[in-house]
């Protein structure tokens, strides 16, 4: 089987490879021939988020675009095409419609509410140009549809009744735990990120404060796009790089993943959640979203609705090694059974193959 990848981002971009990239080597292994066709070019992508520039980035994105126009006329080449998101990221959805007529089976994947046109749009540098219906089209459009909650779930079956839910996954063989920490310094309280979410952090702050004035502590955050100080509280800021990413988790004691309430974090994966845990780092999370479902309060990690909790719990871990090293073993026992990519990928094999023997076509609609 020959399946065309359409994705958004090349391999900077987390999604791509989580969602998709990872998961390539296994398809071959077992016989589908893979062809990845991100719309954004590393270079572009580099270039999007910094300020100014927009004739550079303009010129950019028409190159893309006449790129993306060959990638659909060489579309029918292929028995199945797999959209990530979205396969051209401004307008209606003409390419999915020309994608469609082809009388190729379309597997669509989501993984984030990029259906709301609130607060969830601020993240995305071209969705604000995205139709209120573009995506229930897409899924229309599908045989089958893949996402990442229960969330997500429930709101692709009001358009397509074949949903199918894999956790985004990580490579248990790369995300090692880390080598249990010798050191007597203070205490790592880390996030890891992007300049979209690091808003998140701010909130944050104050539990920070009062935490740094009971204990030793040192805040790193790598990816933020900004250099965060926060008084009475030692800041360490590092960029992210990808070279660099295991690297990082491993350089932590303890993970936070701060979220709001709202509708676009309830379709969020819970992600960063996962990656703490696959290194063996216990981790505090908000109570929110996904990270309910996948972390068990006291087992795995610890979920935190307030700032007292928030408090209460980082101070349970800064003052109780061991208490550090159960949770980072069960997260970790939880991240082999449930999120693991060996786990994962069969049930991505199986989605495409049964799209394939479905034939051309939508899914049921919902």
């Amino acid at each position: 089987m020959r399946v065309l990848f359409l994705v958004p981002h090349p391999t900077e971009g987390a999604s791509t490879r989580y969602r998709v990239e990872q998961y390539l080597p296994f398809l071959e292994r077992h016989g589908i021939q893979c062809t990845l066709r991100p719309f954004l070019s590393s270079r572009f992508y580099r270039l999007l988020y910094r300020p100014g520039r927009y004739g550079l980035k303009a010129l950019h994105f028409l190159a893309r675009s006449v790129i993306r126009v060959g990638d659909c006329i060489q579309a029918g080449r292929h028995d199945l095409i797999f959209i990530h998101l979205e396969a051209y990221p401004i307008g209606p959805p003409l390419i999915e419609e020309w994608l469609a007529r082809l009388g190729r089976p379309i597997v669509y994947d989501l993984d984030d509410a990029i259906h709301l046109r609130g607060r969830g749009w601020r993240h995305s540098v071209l969705g604000w140009r995205r139709p209120a219906g573009k995506i229930p089209r897409l899924i229309c459009l599908s045989r089958s549809v893949i996402v990442c909650n229960g969330y997500l779930r429930e709101y692709a079956r009001q358009f397509n009744r074949n949903v199918v839910m894999i956790p985004t996954s990580v490579d248990t063989e790369k995300f090692t735990p880390r080598a249990p920490s010798e050191s007597s310094g203070p205490i790592t309280i880390g996030w890891i990120g992007s300049h979209t979410t690091a808003a998140y952090l701010e909130p944050f702050f104050p539990v920070l404060q009062e935490v740094a004035r009971k204990y030793p502590v040192v805040f790193k955050t790598v990816g933020a796009g900004r250099e965060i100080q926060i008084e009475g509280v030692t800041c360490v800021n590092l960029p992210w790089r990808l070279d660099r990413e295991i690297e990082d988790f491993h350089s932590l004691d303890i993970g936070v993943y701060p979220l709001p309430d709202d509708e676009w974090v309830k379709g969020k994966t819970g992600f960063k959640t996962v990656q703490y845990m696959a290194v063996g780092i216990p981790c505090v999370v908000s109570n929110v979203g996904r990270n309910r479902e996948i972390v068990q309060d006291g087992v795995n990690g610890f979920l935190a609705g307030t700032a007292a909790e928030w408090t209460r719990k980082l101070s349970m871990l800064i003052e109780d090694a061991e208490l550090r090293r159960v949770l980072g073993t069960n997260g970790r026992s939880t991240v082999e059974k449930e999120f693991s990519l060996e786990r994962n990928a069969p049930k991505l094999l199986e989605v495409l193959q049964t799209a394939q023997a479905a034939g051309p076509g939508m899914g049921v609609p919902g």
